[in-house]
């Protein structure tokens, strides 16, 4: 029985990163794209995040799903008053598009951001 040795082409597939990356740089304006990136960088990069959910907020204000996350990361760096404001723009743009699921996670978050989050004991 012979071993044979790896396929170099195996270890060629490229990284879910560089692939978004190629995405992004054949289309720097898809916010789905940009929404990848950040929460691909979110737990190693999060400043690297950072920058695309600021693009998300600025160009892309209707896309529902930044603000969850674009105001969890603004707690992470300490900046609740930041975080507050994305949760309550977060919560006026889920309701107008009637993603109703959406609206009651980012009323959670900015309850919690609030330190309104307690249970009765």
């Amino acid at each position: 029985m012979s071993i044979s040795a790896p396929d170099p082409a195996a270890s060629a597939v490229p990284s879910r990163l560089s692939q978004l990356l190629a995405f992004h740089e054949a289309d720097p304006t898809d916010a789905f794209i940009i929404y990848a990136l950040a929460t691909e960088y979110r737990a190693a990069e999060p400043l690297r995040a950072w920058e695309f959910y600021q693009t998300l907020l600025t160009d892309h204000p209707d896309y529902v799903g930044t603000y969850y996350h674009a105001g969890k990361l603004l707690e992470g760096f300490g900046r609740q008053d930041e975080a507050e404001q994305v949760y309550r723009k977060g919560l006026v743009v889920s309701r107008k598009a009637g993603q109703l699921h959406a609206a009651s996670e980012l009323q959670q978050a900015l309850n919690s951001c609030l330190g309104l989050d307690y249970e009765d004991e």
